[in-house]
C-alpha cells in the first residue's frame, strides 16, 4: 500500500519535460523563474550602468553617442525597477510564501503562471526596442512634452509606455494573489499575529501595487492614446498639462519604492532572528511599522515635483509626510539592532549582507529626509545627489537583502550550501564597490553636475569624483559576479544542506530541501510565532494528526482558513498546470505589437486569440479549474 508521502508526490508532482516547463504552476518552480529571470535583466541592468560610468570616467570622452546614453540610462531605469528588483522579490515571495505559512501552493495557480509568463513577455518587449535602435530615451519616468510625438517621434516612447502597460497586468495579477494566500491560505492557528514578518511585507507591497500600479497605466493609456490617436492629455498648446503626467506618475513612483524596499525589509526580518538566536523583538511594532509605510508612502509624491511651481501650501504638507515616513522606517531599524544586541549574533554570509542593509540603508534615510526640505530639494533637483540617494535606498534598501536572501534561502531551494569564503569576498567586494560607486555622486551633486548628462568639460572639478565612482562600479560588478559563481559551483559540487541548515524557525524549515512538490505531507497546526522552535515535532518529520496535522492525501487539495484566526473553513481543490496562461501571454503580445506598429489586423488577431485563450483557460476539461 502506499504511503502517504507517495500518494501526494502522484497527485502534486509534475512530470519532466518542455510540456511541463511551459505549463507547469507550482508556486516553487514559478519562483525560481521570477529569480532566474529577474537576475538575467539585473545583468543586463548592470552592463548597461557600466558603459555609462565608462563613458563618465573622464571629461570630454567619446565613448558613447548621445542617443546611445540616453537609451542606456532610460533602460538601465526601467530595467532595474521594473525588470529586476519587484519581480524578484516577488520571485522569493512566489517560492516562500505558500512555504512559510504552511500552504502547499498559492491560491491562484494559474493566475501566478501567467503573472511570469507576461513579465517575461514584457520583458522580451521592451528590449527588443533595441533590434530596431528605438530603445526608450526619456528616463525611466519619461517626462512629457519630452515624450511628445514632437519630441520623440519615434517608436521609443510606444515602446516604454506600451511596455508598461503590458507589465502591469503581471504585476497586478500577482498582487491580488498574494493578498489572498496570505489572508486564506495560512495553517490552522496561524492567526493574524503569528504571520512571518516577511509575509507582512508582501502583503504591504501587494496593497501598495493594487492602489498605485493603475495611475501609472493609466498615464500610460493616456500617452498611447495621444501619441497614436492625437489626443491632448498633456500637451498645453491645446489644453493639456505636462504636469499631469508628472502627478499620474509619482502617485505610482514615489509608492514604488516602498513597493521595492517592504518585501526586503521582511527579508531581513526573516533573517536577523536565524542568526541573532533569539527572536524578533517588536514583532507588532515592525508590522505596524511596514503598514505604516506603505500608506504615508502614498502622501508624499510631490516631493519629486517641488520644481515645478505648485502651491506653498501643498508643498508643506507633503514636506511634513516625507519627515515623517522616516519614524516608521527608524522603528523597524531599531528593532533589528535591538534583536541583535540581545542576542548572540553568528557572522555567516547572509548576516554579512544584512549588516550592508542597514548600513547603506540608514545613509539612504538619512540623505532622503533631506529631500523633505523644500529649499534643499530644489537645490539639488536633478543632480547626482538624487541619483546617490536613489541609489542607496533602493540598492541598499533592496539589493543587499536580496543578496542575503539568496545565501540564506538557496540552500532551501537547492538542497546545496553556498561556499562561506566566496560569500564573504563576495559581500565585502559588493560593500566597497556600492560605496565607491556611489558616495562620490553626492558630492558631485553638490558640486553642481547634473544627473543625465553623458559627457562634461574639463576643469569643473568632476574628474576624480568620476573616476572614484567608475572604478567602485567595477568593483561592484566582480563582486556580484562572485556570487553568481558561487550559485553555480553550489548547485553541482555545493555540501548537502539538509532540512535546516541554519537552525530557523519558520515553517519553510520545516520540510526538505528541496521541499517536495506538495510541500508539507502534514499541513501543520501552528502554535506560535515560531514554529519550528517552539514545536519539537516539526523537526521530526511530518506533524502527526493526534498534534494537529492535516494530510489531505485524497485530491490535489488545499486548506482554507479564516482570515483573522486561522481556523479551517473549507478543503480547496487546486487548479492543475496547463499551458493556457503561456498561450494567453503570446496572444496578448501580438496584440501589443500589432498597436506598437499600428498594424490594427494583427492587433484584432491579438484581441481575438487573447478572448480564446481565456475561454481556453476556463473551459471546462474534467479538471478543477480556477473561478
Amino acid at each position: 500500500m502506499a504511503t502517504v508521502a507517495e500518494r501526494l508526490e502522484e497527485i502534486w508532482g509534475e512530470k519532466p519535460g518542455l510540456a511541463t516547463w511551459v505549463s507547469t504552476v507550482d508556486h516553487k518552480k514559478l519562483g525560481m523563474k521570477y529569480l532566474y529571470t529577474g537576475f538575467i535583466f539585473f545583468v543586463i541592468g548592470g552592463i548597461e550602468s557600466l558603459l555609462m560610468r565608462a563613458q563618465l570616467m573622464r571629461a570630454n570622452l567619446n565613448l558613447l553617442e548621445p542617443e546611445t546614453y540616453n537609451q542606456l540610462f532610460t533602460m538601465h531605469g526601467v530595467t532595474m525597477m521594473f525588470l529586476f528588483a519587484t519581480p524578484v522579490l516577488s520571485g522569493f515571495g512566489n517560492y516562500f510564501v505558500p512555504l512559510m505559512i504552511g500552504a502547499r501552493d498559492m491560491a491562484f495557480p494559474r493566475l501566478n503562471a501567467f503573472g511570469y509568463w507576461v513579465f517575461l513577455a514584457a520583458g522580451i518587449f521592451l528590449y527588443s526596442s533595441f533590434l530596431i535602435g528605438e530603445a526608450p530615451n526619456a528616463g525611466w519616468f519619461n517626462y512629457v512634452p519630452l515624450a511628445n510625438e514632437d519630441f520623440a517621434p519615434g517608436l521609443n516612447i510606444d515602446f516604454y509606455a506600451l511596455g508598461l502597460i503590458f507589465l502591469g497586468v503581471s504585476t497586478t495579477g500577482g498582487a491580488i494573489n498574494f493578498i489572498v494566500t496570505a489572508f486564506k491560505m495560512r495553517a490552522p492557528g496561524m492567526s493574524l499575529n503569528r504571520i512571518p514578518i516577511f509575509v507582512w511585507g508582501e502583503i504591504a507591497f501587494a496593497f501598495q501595487v493594487i492602489f498605485a500600479l493603475p495611475l501609472l497605466t493609466l498615464a500610460s493609456v493616456l500617452l498611447v492614446l495621444e501619441r497614436k490617436f492625437d489626443f491632448v492629455f498633456y500637451n498645453p498648446d491645446r489644453g493639456g498639462d505636462p504636469i499631469l503626467w508628472q502627478h499620474l506618475f509619482w502617485i505610482f513612483g514615489h509608492p514604488e519604492v516602498y513597493i521595492v524596499v517592504l518585501p526586503a525589509f521582511g527579508l531581513a526580518s526573516a533573517i536577523i532572528p536565524t542568526f541573532a538566536r533569539h527572536r524578533m523583538i517588536g514583532y507588532t511594532y515592525i508590522v505596524l511599522a511596514e503598514l505604516a509605510v506603505a500608506i504615508i508612502g502614498f502622501g508624499v509624491w510631490v516631493h519629486h515635483m517641488f520644481a515645478t511651481g505648485l502651491p506653498q501650501m501643498s508643498m508643506s504638507f507633503i514636506s511634513a509626510a516625507s519627515f515623517m515616513v522616516a519614524i516608521p522606517s527608524g522603528v523597524q531599524v531599531f528593532a533589528w539592532l535591538a534583536t541583535l544586541v540581545a542576542g548572540r549574533p553568528v557572522m555567516r554570509t547572509p548576516m554579512l549582507f544584512i549588516f550592508g542593509f542597514i548600513f547603506t540603508f540608514v545613509i539612504g534615510g538619512l540623505t532622503g529626509a533631506m529631500f523633505s526640505a523644500i529649499p534643499f530639494d530644489q537645490a539639488t533637483t536633478d543632480s547626482d545627489f538624487v541619483v546617490a540617494h536613489l541609489h542607496y535606498v533602493l540598492f541598499g534598501g533592496a539589493v543587499f537583502p536580496m543578496f542575503a536572501g539568496l545565501y540564506y534561502w538557496l540552500p532551501k531551494m537547492t538542497g546545496k550550501l553556498l561556499d562561506e569564503r566566496l560569500g564573504k569576498l563576495s559581500f565585502w567586494l559588493i560593500f566597497v564597490g556600492f560605496n565607491l560607486n556611489m558616495f562620490p555622486l553626492h558630492i558631485l551633486g553638490l558640486l553642481g553636475k547634473p544627473r543625465r548628462v553623458y559627457t562634461y568639460g574639463e576643469g569643473l572639478g568632476w574628474e576624480i569624483h568620476n573616476f572614484l565612482s567608475t572604478v567602485g562600479a567595477f568593483i561592484l560588478a566582480f563582486g556580484i559576479l562572485l556570487t553568481f559563481i558561487n550559485w553555480a559551483r553550489s548547485a553541482r559540487n555545493g555540501e548537502p544542506a539538509g532540512p535546516d541548515p541554519w537552525n530557523g524557525e519558520t515553517l519553510e524549515w520545516a520540510t526538505t530541501s528541496p521541499p517536495p512538490d506538495y510541500n508539507f505531507e502534514a499541513i501543520p497546526t501552528v502554535r506560535s510565532r515560531e514554529p519550528v522552535w517552539a514545536q519539537p515535532e516539526l523537526r521530526e518529520g511530518p506533524q502527526p494528526p493526534e498534534l494537529g496535522g492535516y494530510t489531505l492525501d485524497k485530491g490535489h487539495v488545499t486548506l482554507s482558513t479564516s482570515v483573522l484566526d486561522a481556523q479551517p473553513e473549507a478543503v480547496v481543490h487546486m487548479a492543475h498546470e496547463t499551458p493556457w496562461p503561456f498561450l494567453l501571454t503570446v496572444a496578448l503580445m501580438v496584440m501589443f505589437y500589432g498597436i506598437l506598429i499600428e498594424a490594427w489586423p494583427l492587433a484584432a488577431i491579438g484581441v481575438v486569440a487573447s478572448l480564446g485563450g481565456v475561454l481556453g483557460w476556463f473551459w471546462p476539461s474534467g479538471e478543477t479549474q480556477e473561478t
